[in-house]
């Protein structure tokens, strides 16, 4: 089993917090206030996950920029008011910050045994086949 410190613990419920508010917000018509506060929740438990420096690390290297730019951009408009305009814009950026995970992802989805059978589906496999790569 994996080992956490209490600082991952936290970070662990902050993100997951986040992820529900950032879900139940969209499911009220992209309610403002439950997105920001699940953006903030989001990158705060991100950080202490995985600590600052590593999370400036991650955001800020130099092929990652648009992709930063994009996702941070996104929670700037959230909390300014525009929510759909920066939910699409964070969407964005997430697919351009993690896309490198993507396959890795799709890899272990294809070896667990209900949702491995699902992706093996005519036309769910080609759509998989384009993510993996």
């Amino acid at each position: 089993m994996i080992s956490l410190t209490d600082s991952q613990k936290i970070g662990m419920g902050l993100t997951g917090f986040g992820v529900f508010f950032l879900f139940f917000g969209m499911m009220l018509f992209f309610d403002k206030a439950l997105l920001a506060i699940g953006n903030i929740l989001f990158v705060s438990g991100l950080s202490f996950v995985i600590g600052l420096e590593r999370t400036f690390r991650f955001f800020f290297q130099r092929h990652k920029l648009k992709a930063t730019s994009f996702f941070l951009g996104g929670v700037l408009v959230v909390l300014l008011g525009w929510p759909i305009v920066g939910v699409v814009l964070e969407i964005y950026g997430f697919f351009l910050l993690f896309r490198g995970f993507f396959p890795v992802a799709v890899g272990f989805i294809r070896r667990v045994p209900v949702l491995g059978s699902l992706l093996s589906l005519p036309g769910i496999s080609a759509l998989v086949d384009k993510i993996e790569l």
